[in-house]
């Protein structure tokens, strides 16, 4: 039994060995599909850096796959893949459309002096420089083309110029418009229908700012200004439609306004007798003047303008200027407290134009003026909308004239009155869908003012 046992150990000995001997090294731990693409690989790269200077062979491929070879070179416009599971690459003809779309774009370029079945690397080089010029010199010829077109289309300024000027038209500038509407309306000879006429043109210019300014230049601000002492209501009317446009939100007309005497005249025209549409346009100079100008604004109180506005405010049939009126001072009243709030807040307000403002004693003034009643006294107009401005101003001067609003029963009423009109107006915008609507605010101001007065 021990003699059989070795016997068994050596056979089995023996075929191990032989095993070992015929195993594959690469079987256990690589996958030989895997091994060969990456062999595949490294040829073919080690391949390519070696036709750099030889001749490659041209491969004609057909619509089906079919393997590439090392060497061979494929016509532009061909599809080409790797095989992962063989290894090797193929290549077959694109769709038709693709292949004759490429074969027309070659064409665009410059024919290539080369063997239809062979070329070199340097070839392909030569071939792509060549193409690259042509490229260049089509799109060349396409500028060229595009710019004689749009000569074609567009002219120079100078020959505009000169065709105008054979047929008796001249091009100006605006600076060359209001020079001539100025000498226009300045003209003795000019009827007054030429003088209204030529301010109702400038008046379109000096919107913008530049050309405000530019009327500074020549003298023309103070022509206009001069105008406001016309004996004529109409020349007075547009010569303040004029200025307005130009005051506004413009502080170096502003300036230069005041120091031409505009704003003394501005009140002698409302503080006397005038049609009313004159009024209406020397009231909205006035406001554009006085509109972020706190030294306006002082020379304004002083030379008793809170006067004039009052007895304007109180004339009958002035109700319109009288909205007015009651607008500017709310916007004069809240400017300040702004300013005077953000520089405060963010030290942002210069301190010299912050001076001025706290030179504006412009809440007193109205106290002692009777602004307070006549403010009060403007919530029996029948306009919703002047209602709404008129209790914007109550709101305003609410902390200067509390005291004499408790004292004006008549106010009170008002107050109880619209607050029973506009909960009713506010109620119908509420079953309309409207949350926020405009009754809704007319309404939370009369609230807020009557919790105040309790």
């Amino acid at each position: 039994m021990a003699l059989l046992g070795m016997l068994l150990g050596l056979l089995m000995a023996s075929c191990f060995t032989f095993c070992l001997s015929h195993q594959n090294p690469e079987f256990a731990l690589t996958s030989p599909e895997k091994s060969s693409t990456k062999e595949a690989e490294r040829k073919e790269t080690t391949a390519e850096e070696e036709l750099d200077s030889e001749v490659l062979e041209v491969f004609h491929p057909t619509h089906e796959w079919q393997a590439l070879r090392p060497g061979q070179a494929v016509p532009v416009g061909s599809h080409v893949r790797l095989n992962l599971q063989t290894g090797t690459r193929e290549v077959k003809l694109q769709e038709e459309d693709k292949f004759q779309s490429n074969l027309k774009a070659l064409k665009k370029g410059k024919r290539l002096d080369i063997n239809a079945n062979t070329y070199t690397s340097q070839d392909l080089k030569s071939a792509l420089a060549k193409f690259k010029e042509g490229t260049e010199v089509e799109s060349s010829k396409e500028d060229k083309a595009r710019q004689a077109k749009i000569k074609r289309l567009f002219r120079p300024i100078e020959e505009l110029k000169k065709d105008f000027e054979e047929l008796n038209v001249v091009i100006e500038t605006d600076m060359q418009i209001m020079v001539r509407l100025i000498n226009k309306f300045n003209s003795s000879s000019s009827s007054l229908e030429e003088k209204i006429a030529a301010l109702f043109d400038l008046e379109y210019y000096v919107h913008q700012m530049d050309n405000a300014q530019d009327l500074l230049s020549f003298g023309g601000l103070q022509v206009v200004i001069n105008g406001l002492n016309s004996t004529e209501p109409l020349v007075k009317e547009y010569a303040a439609f004029v200025l307005g446009a130009a005051f506004s939100s413009n502080p170096k007309v502003q300036v230069e306004a005041i120091e031409g005497g505009a704003l003394q005249k501005l009140l002698v025209i409302l503080a006397t007798e005038q049609p009313l549409t004159a009024k209406k346009k020397v009231l909205f100079a006035l406001c554009s003047l006085l509109r972020h100008f706190p030294y306006a604004q002082q020379q304004f109180l002083k030379l008793g303008g809170l006067q004039v506005l009052r007895s304007l405010v109180q004339a009958k049939g002035t109700e319109v200027l009288a909205v007015r009126v009651v607008t500017l001072l709310y916007d004069l009243v809240t400017e300040k407290m702004f300013a005077e709030e953000e520089a405060e807040l963010t030290q942002e307000t210069p301190p010299e134009k912050l001076q001025q403002y706290r030179q504006v004693h412009l809440l007193p003034g109205l106290r002692e003026q009777g602004w307070c009643e006549i403010t009060a006294h403007l919530l029996a107009l029948p306009e919703h909308d002047a209602r709404e401005k008129v209790l914007q101003t109550l709101g305003a001067l609410l902390a200067t004239c509390r005291d004499r609003y408790h004292q004006d029963p008549q106010l009170s009423r008002t107050l109880v009155s619209l607050q029973a009109e506009y909960q009713a107006l506010a109620t119908l915008e509420l079953q309309d869908g409207e949350d926020e609507g405009y009754f809704r605010e007319l309404l939370g101001s009369i609230n807020s003012l009557l919790k105040e007065l309790r």
